[in-house]
């Protein structure tokens, strides 16, 4: 086919997914599966019928997907969030992984007769829960910020250990490394990530900031290039790449950088794209004609991740929280933390690693994948907002960020909030001037059943009520925990103690 054929397709194949976006929002599903699922049209035993078995290929270009996708969720994540959740998160990142991969490799060898070797490639695949899928789904449920916070840093941080442990075991015709050489070798490679991301963060936050670029639209591409820098520069040094990168514009992210609202527009826009390209490529690669004959095998070991391997990561992590004294997680939180293990491209891309290496049965593992993300995120996604609701753990009144292409907020350093009134609120019948809200914040717009007005001191709230808060950067955290605290325990929420934590 030529140029022009090749341009009318990818643009094709690109609106079609943009149009999906719409039906995976209404259904709860995570957009990878319709993407996935036109990758599987396009390829080899689809209606399109394009070779594409080149599974090296694949591997390097999913990399460089996966380190924009992780360059987009550090961009939009609230360090005020995840601060008191990345003690727990770096824990279930690490230690939860282990256990994860030990409780699938040890179950499937057992009850499959899987090699073991074969058994911990595959308990390593899956051992990492999925940036893409977990921003995707979890940024729409109405989650305390704590519990929020756990699941986005650790979606952020445990790609890094994941991918070298399958690199490990990938490598080599036997498998000779002991355990305390994978060990060293891992946290020697952490190690160097997170000073190479450590470094850079504040050194570009340092120059953007006093850095006069002739036009806005370089800042955002400055942002995603010094993400890059991270990514090959920590690689390079046999470093972790994604660690890296993850740190670096958590950092970038969080500064008040010229044009921020810009800079994250198009980070989420490239991160979209990867997206799209991962997931349809990666469709492409598996051959739909091979997948029936795994089904059986890859639903075994599905089952075993989700109801045995995850709740013991994190019933194991629960514990190391505790005894470390760095927190604590209830039995709610544990079931929930235990479900929303979502996976998604990146067991597949670290499935590439060991059949683009060459290794024997690695193939299969790729179909077992497979099947085992397609099938899992179906079940799993569209039910998260169930289970959150069942366990008491949703909370719809919680602020969301809006970012605003306006540059007099950057100017006066403030921030722009939207907050839902939910049903059995006690914010319910307070007028605004009770909120008592920090100085230097007004709610400057309530929106009530689709009529929008500028409301008065005396305004009188009512649930379904979506209002616009403005405040100070320095204040917002205040803000957030005085409005928790009211909708909990109504306007005399200080009196009875309440504090909004």
């Amino acid at each position: 086919m030529g140029l022009n054929v090749w341009l009318l397709l990818s643009a094709a194949v690109v609106i079609a997914a943009i149009a999906s976006v719409r039906i995976a929002h209404r259904t709860g599903l995570p957009t990878l599966l319709i993407y996935l699922g036109l990758g599987l049209l396009l390829g080899e035993g689809g209606i399109v019928g394009i070779n594409f078995d080149n599974a090296q290929t694949a591997q390097q270009l999913g990399m460089v997907a996966l380190a924009v996708i992780l360059a987009e969720g550090g961009l939009t994540t609230n360090w005020n969030h995840v601060r008191a959740a990345v003690p727990t998160a770096l824990v279930l990142a690490t230690v939860g992984i282990a256990v994860s991969v030990v409780v699938l490799a040890a179950t499937v060898a057992v009850l499959l007769g899987m090699e073991w070797r074969m058994a911990l490639l595959l308990g390593a695949f899956l051992a990492s829960t999925d940036a893409a899928a977990v921003f995707s789904v979890l940024r729409r449920l109405p989650l305390p910020p704590r519990l929020a916070g756990i699941l986005e840093a650790e979606s952020g941080f445990n790609d890094a250990p994941t991918v070298i442990l399958v690199i490990m075991l990938s490598a080599g015709s036997s498998l000779t490394l002991s355990l305390p050489h994978v060990l060293l070798d891992t946290a020697v490679e952490l190690v160097i990530g997170a000073a190479v991301g450590l470094a850079v963060g504040p050194a570009g936050v340092y120059a953007l900031r006093r850095v006069a670029l002739p036009a806005s639209g370089l800042y955002p591409i400055a942002v995603l290039a010094l993400a890059f820098v991270t990514y090959s520069g920590a690689t390079l040094l046999h470093g972790s790449g994604f660690l890296a990168v993850y740190l670096t514009t958590l950092v970038l992210g969080n500064a008040r950088l010229p044009h921020r609202a810009a800079t994250r527009g198009f980070a989420e826009g490239a991160a979209w794209l990867a997206q799209i390209g991962l997931f349809v490529m990666l469709g492409m690669l598996a051959d739909p004609r091979e997948l029936p004959g795994v089904i059986v095998p890859a639903l075994v070991s599905g089952l075993l991740l989700v109801l045995l391997a995850r709740p013991a990561s994190v019933l194991v992590s629960g514990v190391v929280v505790r005894l470390l004294r760095l927190g604590s997680l209830s039995w709610r939180e544990q079931v929930f933390l235990s479900w929303a293990g979502l996976r998604g491209a990146v067991p597949i891309v670290l499935a590439a690693i060991p059949w683009a290496a060459g290794l024997p049965g690695a193939k299969g593992l790729f179909n077992d994948v497979f099947i085992i993300v397609i099938v899992f995120t179906i079940l799993q996604g569209p039910t998260l907002p169930y289970l959150a609701r069942r366990l008491g753990l949703a909370a719809e009144g919680e602020a969301r960020d809006l970012d605003v292409e306006a540059a007099p907020l950057e100017e006066l350093n403030a921030d722009l909030l939207q907050i839902r009134i939910p049903r059995g609120s006690l914010m319910h019948g307070v007028e605004i001037f009770e909120l008592r809200l920090p100085a230097n914040t007004m709610v400057t717009l309530v929106v009530r059943n689709g009529q929008s007005f500028v409301p008065t001191q005396t305004t009188r709230l009512l649930a379904g009520d979506q209002l616009l808060v403005v405040t100070t950067a320095a204040q917002r955290e205040t803000v957030e925990r005085r409005l928790r605290a009211v909708s909990r325990r109504g306007k005399l929420a200080g009196w009875y103690g309440e504090r909004g934590g």
